[in-house]
């Protein structure tokens, strides 16, 4: 099995291109649409670059997986099930986060079953794409849909941990939990054996380094800087909140939700051909 990263600097989201090189099935995680909110303008590149990576390797795309519903870019997955004709999935408990941001948009007509994308996943699920082999891990606490992917002595844990100079996503959306999280990441993690390769989901190097996309169980537990194997759930709970009530709302936060909860499907045009994103505004 090999793992092809790629990091879109916007966004700072890694994209994996995961394949086996014999048989030349893969999987697509976390792809990226490009988009700037300043001018409503939606663009491709960041697909691209992963679509010229997949077309000169010959390989065959089986599925396009979501760890969970991305609050700081759009989905690219309809693009590549377009493309390719793979299947998109997403962690079952997609359908609370439907069911929150339904009323925040005022969706009247958007179903909060899940029925847009192609698989809802349950935990320890196994998925079979070709050659390859991933196990779905219920990893929430960032959102109650947050799963991670298994492959081997792969794991790919989307934004509930990052590198360990960077530490864990946060807690503070709709339906996040930070004790869900350190149960996440402790028991379901970090008991993996000490080996297991994790590839996270976002990258936020500090100066001085450049982007990487991979640490270790080993790694992680002894030295993310806010939730090492050492600290109590009481201590990260409390550190976690404290840190979130500091944080601005991701730039991308609403146009990323309302893409992101309808499997990456674009708001259908209105009379005049153009498509609309909703922004809720608050105060006066």
């Amino acid at each position: 099995m090999t793992i092809e990263p790629f990091f879109d600097e916007r966004t700072f989201t890694l994209t994996y291109v995961v394949f086996d090189a014999a048989t030349r099935d893969a999987v697509i995680i976390d792809p990226v649409l490009d988009y700037e909110p300043s001018g409503g303008k939606l663009w491709t590149e960041s697909l691209e670059k992963v679509a010229a990576f997949v077309d000169a390797k010959g390989l065959k795309v089986h599925l396009v997986l979501e760890t969970h519903p991305h609050a700081d870019h759009l989905s690219g997955a309809q693009w590549l099930k377009k493309r390719y004709g793979a299947k998109v999935g997403i962690g079952k408990r997609i359908v609370e986060v439907q069911g929150v941001f339904k009323d925040v948009f005022a969706f009247d007509q958007l179903p909060t079953d899940g029925r847009q994308f192609d698989l809802l996943l349950d935990d320890r699920q196994v998925l079979k794409a070709g050659a390859l082999t991933l196990e779905v891990i219920a990893t929430p606490g960032h959102t109650p849909a947050c799963v991670s992917f298994k492959a081997g002595d792969a794991v790919f844990t989307g934004d509930v941990l990052f590198l360990d100079d960077v530490g864990v996503g946060r807690c503070d959306f709709p339906k996040g939990d930070a004790g869900a999280l350190y149960d996440s990441v402790t028991t379901r993690l970090f008991s993996l054996p000490a080996a297991t390769r994790l590839f996270v989901g976002h990258d936020y190097p500090p100066a001085g380094r450049s982007w990487k996309a991979m640490t270790t169980v080993a790694a992680a537990k002894q030295g993310n800087v806010q939730l090492s194997a050492e600290l109590s759930k009481a201590a990260f709970v409390e550190k976690r909140t404290a840190r979130d009530r500091t944080l601005s709302p991701p730039r991308l936060l609403y146009p990323s939700v309302q893409v992101n909860i309808n499997a990456g499907l674009l708001p259908e045009p209105k009379a005049n051909g153009r498509r609309y994103l909703v922004t809720p505004v608050t105060g006066l």
